[in-house]
This record gives C-alpha cells, structure tokens and sequence, in this order.
C-alpha cells in the first residue's frame, strides 16, 4: 500500500464521521478526497464516491433506527423518486466536462450551506410532523436526485435542508432520514456512471470500509448535540468545502490560496458558534439569578406573613 492510498484511506474516515454525525457531507468530502489526495480523474472521483458513500450510508443508517431516528415511509418514497433522478444525473453527466461538474458541486455547496446556517424562523404553532406529504416528497426527490446524481454526490448537503427547513422535520430525524435517502440514490447514481467510467474497485472498498467505521462513530454522537448547533455546525462545514472545491476550479488559483480561504471560514464558523454557545450560557446564568432573587423574595414573603 502506497503512501497516498493510506492517506485517503485514513482520512476517509473522516467522509463516516460526516454522514454519521450530519446526515451528509460525505460526498462532499470524498470528491476532493479522491481527486486532490488519491488523484483520481473528476468523473472517476465521483463514480466512487457514490460507492463511498452509499455503502456507509446503509450501515450508518441502523444506529439512527435504533434510536427511532428515521421516518422510513418518508425515506423511501424520496429514495425510490431520487433513484429515478439519480440515475439521469449520472447518465447525463458523461456529456459534461469534469471541471463544469466541480463548479457545480461547489456552487449548491454554498447555497446550501447559506440556508443552513440561517436555519428557519421558529414557528411554535407548526406541528412537528411525524411523516411528510408523498406527492411533495415525490417532487423533491426527482429534483435532488437529478441534481445529486448529475454532479455525484450522495445528496445529504441538500436532503437533510429538504427534510429540516422545508419539511419541518427536528434535526436528527432529517440526518438519519437522509441517511436512508443517500444511500438508495447513491447506488442508482452509480449505476448511472457505471456505464462509461472505470472505478478502481481495491481502493473504493478501501476507502469504503474506513469510511463505514467512521459513520459508526459519528451516529454515536448525533443524538447529543443540540438541534441548533447541530445544523449550524453542518452549514459552517459545507460552506468551507464548499470555498475550497471553488477555488480549485478558478484559473490560476494557487492550492494555499483555497486552504487558506477555507481555513479562515472554518474559524470564522467556530468563532459564531462559540459566541453563540457563550450568549446562551450567559442568559443562562442570569436567567438563574433572576430566579433565585425571586425565590429569596417569596420566601421573605412568606416569613413576613407568618411572622404577622
């Protein structure tokens, strides 16, 4: 095993960590794992990231339905429609130049990553459905899917805004929802590619089984992490791959440029959610002070009464 086949292997575990914990990303994370580190071809790179992370999805997906972390009626009938547009995408991307695919990619990146990070207005009236509407599930399942096969990826930077912002879902049924999702679409996206694109078959199952024990990890921690920070986390990381697979495509643009542009993203985001976390536990603590001065003043209330 060379040096680099044992790097992608090693950080591949990484694109599990992702999907466990996020319910996505790891798409995002394979395609410029395997372009940028194994050297792999664009359209190749991608073909194997549908591998990836299908496989890890399936596996990632049995700790969520453990933990009743996944609505299955609503999960396969956006699977089956996103299988349909999956494979389109994947036959349709033959006849689109790799670096067009890329640019692509990065761009609903960012988009995505936007509406993440705002997240949405809270409505306490809007009842938290158990399963969603099937023709609107339809509807979006063909849209991603074509998008997400078009352009290889599994689908969870955009299935799980689809499932949290849209549909109403509280974040960690969306990740372990999307899980099911990604991995139905993943292979149908696959089988798309299959047909004109060689795969390295020893490194994708590689890359797969370091990946599958990531995943295994992630899901672990995906029912302990507060909804909020959890979809802010998620939003901030797919803006900073978002940033790098961007830069890579511009003309002329030196790698530590991209790095350090993702860099600086990176740190802007855990500055956000540190700041947030840090206002939380200040109102906290006042919200308690306030509460015990008014517990000090019923209880001199109640002393005053009983002493008249």
């Amino acid at each position: 095993m060379t040096t680099t086949v044992a790097l992608t292997v090693l950080l591949a575990v990484g694109i599990g960590v992702s999907l466990g914990l996020l319910g996505g990303g790891g798409s995002i994370l394979a395609v410029p794992l395997l372009v940028y580190v194994a050297g792999l071809p664009a359209k190749e790179a991608i073909a194997t990231s549908l591998l990836v992370v299908g496989a890890t999805s399936a596996v990632g997906v049995l700790p969520h339905a453990r933990a009743h972390r996944v609505r299955w009626r609503t999960g396969l009938v956006f699977g089956v429609a996103g299988m349909t547009g999956a494979y389109a995408g994947g036959r349709l991307a033959a006849y689109i130049p790799g670096a067009v695919l890329l640019a692509g990619f990065a761009l609903m990146m960012l988009a995505t990553a936007v509406a993440m990070i705002r997240g949405r207005r809270p409505d306490p009236d809007r009842p938290v459905p158990h399963e969603l509407p099937v023709p609107r599930v339809i509807l979006d399942g063909v849209v991603v899917g074509l998008v997400t096969g078009l352009v290889g990826a599994g689908g969870g930077f955009l299935v799980v805004p689809a499932l949290a912002l849209l549909g109403g879902l509280p974040m960690p049924v969306a990740v372990g929802t999307s899980l099911l999702v990604i991995a139905m679409k993943s292979f149908a996206g696959l089988a798309g590619y299959l047909a004109d694109v060689h795969v390295d078959w020893t490194l994708a199952l590689a890359v797969t089984a370091a990946a599958i024990l990531g995943s295994l990890v992630g899901a672990r921690f995906a029912g302990r992490i507060p909804e909020n920070r959890l979809r802010a986390t998620f939003g901030w990381f797919v803006l900073a791959m978002g940033v790098l697979v961007l830069a890579q495509q511009l003309p002329g643009t030196p790698w530590w440029w991209a790095v350090g542009g993702t860099s600086a993203i990176a740190v802007a985001g855990g500055a956000v959610l540190l700041h947030h976390r840090t206002a939380a536990i200040v109102a906290a603590r006042r919200f308690g002070s306030a509460g015990q001065r008014v517990d000090q003043f019923r209880e001199a209330d109640q002393l005053s009464e009983a002493s008249e």
